[in-house]
């Protein structure tokens, strides 16, 4: 862009800056909030899915591998492959997997297909759980968007991010004292307020907006840039594959089937091994592959990470028991490689602990607010100028209203997500599905609500509206919750079931924010000249205020003065 305003670079870097978020901010606006939910997506499954039963005791890993191996052995006697995984860390639930023979195709091949379940601790049977998109769902669109295809959507997301970079980056350039803007905050000055909290949301946590940036284009970079590989091994999909074989490379080979059979023993064979080298009760999954063949192995990861290195595991030989390999993580055949995982591992954060995990929620919230409050400010500076012009365009008013149902606007319909979750019947056959197209369906109301009663309420009012939505939504989910289901927070607090109150609860604090923005809206008498304003649209291409509402603006502003 050779484009410069006033000869000036930084002024040309400000145009840059405006025009390169405001044109996407709506979708990096979606991409940070369903971002920012991915950081807890266990947990909110966990939520979703209340028929998983508390698990109170402390965990003996031992006795769960019998009732794994009971259960696997009843269901799955021919399976090629059985895996437990445990409730550890952040897993909240013991659930069984194994790979069988469904049928055969016509083509005469074998047909594989997993199947899983969730055990009941207690009784060692299947606890049937209500089908829920989750935090997975919500983690998944952040990237995938919805209802297009995924290698579409791909493209969408990293064209985004790369907006998403030069915005930042001009934004880095326009502000010649950045540290000194950061501590800077003029309160009820409208247009600086908005500035400064915009400034104050970019600075902050600006380290992470470049790294979530930058690792999110690094996802997919093979998707957006095919001809990198395609220079060096060429195209087609023997290529790829070959390319796959040098770069995600596997620490450990494992042989295939040898088609001879042989006994393999039981996982509890080799528990005492694995706790001589990692202790007790700190196996993530334990499973077996070739399943009745000489050649079987089993397989442990360890639970959680060794800094921002891979799981360690250990491979066991399946037939006598013998310790076969030991990966320590992090083990990669090249420096692009070791930095491509180490980006990956950064912007996904699996490795991280509670306290961290709040970090890159929060961090990840107030992405979402530098783009909100980015738009407003596009917003409210127009405005300024339109009331002393005594008119406003109509691209200004569609983005004041545009701004109203994409900012709140999708906090409600993620609000309605879990209200369907709850609402649905639990064995209704396309939760998954009606789910996410109520989140959808919510936010393109809450796109329309504006528009519909533009003539009638005011933008100020618009939002008071929407907060005040929001608020009863959030603050009723707890309630909504004590009425379905047995996991609310009568029974967790006291239960010591924290990740399912810290839902509840954190529910409820949303609802305080939202309940608060509405009040300085409707009753904040520093509002009360802003909530005056009434658009009037007419046939041309400019609104025009009617002496009635200056006269309304001036009665206001003498009672105030008084």
């Amino acid at each position: 862009m050779s484009k410069t305003v006033n000869g000036n670079f930084r002024q040309s870097m400000k145009w840059l800056h405006t025009w390169a978020g405001l044109t996407v901010a709506v979708v990096l606006y979606f991409m940070f909030i369903t971002g920012s939910a991915g950081y807890f997506n266990n947990e909110i499954t966990y939520w979703m899915q209340p028929e998983i039963p508390l698990i109170n005791n402390e965990i003996d890993q031992r006795e769960m591998i019998a009732i794994a191996e009971k259960r696997l052995a009843k269901v799955a006697p021919n399976a090629s492959e059985w895996w437990i995984d445990f409730p550890i860390g952040r897993e909240y639930a013991l659930s069984i997997w194994w790979k069988d023979v469904s049928n055969q195709a016509e083509d005469g091949n074998i047909v594989e297909e997993w199947n899983d379940e969730l055990l009941n601790l207690n009784t060692g049977e299947p606890v049937t759980v209500r089908k829920t998109g989750g935090g997975d769902t919500l983690y998944y669109m952040h990237y995938a968007l919805h209802y297009i295809p995924s290698v579409l959507a791909y493209w969408i997301t990293s064209l985004f991010a790369m907006f998403m970079l030069i915005g930042l980056i001009s934004g880095i350039v326009i502000h010649k004292q950045i540290f000194k803007d950061f501590f800077t905050f003029r309160k009820g000055k409208q247009q600086h307020s908005w500035r400064d909290m915009h400034n104050v949301l970019s600075v902050l946590p600006l380290p992470f907006h470049i790294m979530i940036t930058y690792s999110g284009l690094l996802l997919f970079m093979f998707t957006t840039m095919p001809s990198v590989l395609t220079a060096t091994y060429g195209a087609g999909e023997d290529n790829q594959a070959r390319f796959n074989d040098v770069v995600f490379v596997q620490d450990a080979e494992h042989k295939d089937a040898a088609g001879i059979a042989a006994k393999n023993i039981s996982f509890s064979r080799i528990l005492a091994d694995v706790e001589q080298r990692w202790g007790e009760n700190q196996i993530a999954y334990i499973g077996i592959e070739n399943r009745g063949d000489i050649n079987a192995h089993i397989e442990l990861g360890l639970h959680g990470y060794d800094g921002l290195d891979d799981k360690p595991s250990l491979t066991y030989n399946a037939v006598n028991g013998e310790l076969q390999h030991v990966s320590q993580g992090g083990r990669t055949p090249s420096a692009a490689k070791k930095f491509y995982d180490l980006m990956i591992m950064l912007h996904e954060g699996k490795f991280s602990g509670s306290i961290l995990r709040w970090l890159y929620f929060i961090s990840g919230l107030m992405g979402a607010g530098m783009i909100a409050t980015g738009m407003i400010l596009w917003a409210t500076k127009r405005r300024e100028r339109a009331d002393k012009k005594g008119y406003a365009s109509k691209g200004l008013i569609l983005v004041e209203r545009l701004n109203v149902g994409s900012i709140v606007g999708l906090l409600i319909a993620i609000a309605v997500y879990f209200w369907v979750n709850r609402l649905l019947p639990a064995n209704f056959s396309e939760r998954e599905s009606w789910e996410i197209n109520g989140l959808f369906i919510c936010w393109s109301i809450m796109f329309a609500y504006p528009y519909f009663l533009a003539n009638k309420r005011t933008i100020n009012q618009l939002w008071g509206d929407q907060l005040t939505i929001a608020a009863i939504l959030y603050g009723l989910l707890p309630a909504l919750n004590f009425l379905t289901t047995d996991n609310h927070l009568g029974n967790t607090l006291f239960s010591g079931s924290w990740v399912l109150a810290g839902f509840d609860l954190t529910m409820l604090v949303f609802s305080l924010c939202f309940a608060y923005g509405a009040y300085l809206i409707f009753h904040k008498k520093g509002n009360a000249v802003a909530a005056t304003h009434t658009i009037k649209e007419n046939n041309s291409s400019n609104s025009r205020v009617k002496s009635a509402d200056v006269n309304v603006v001036v009665v206001k502003t003498a009672e105030l003065a008084k």
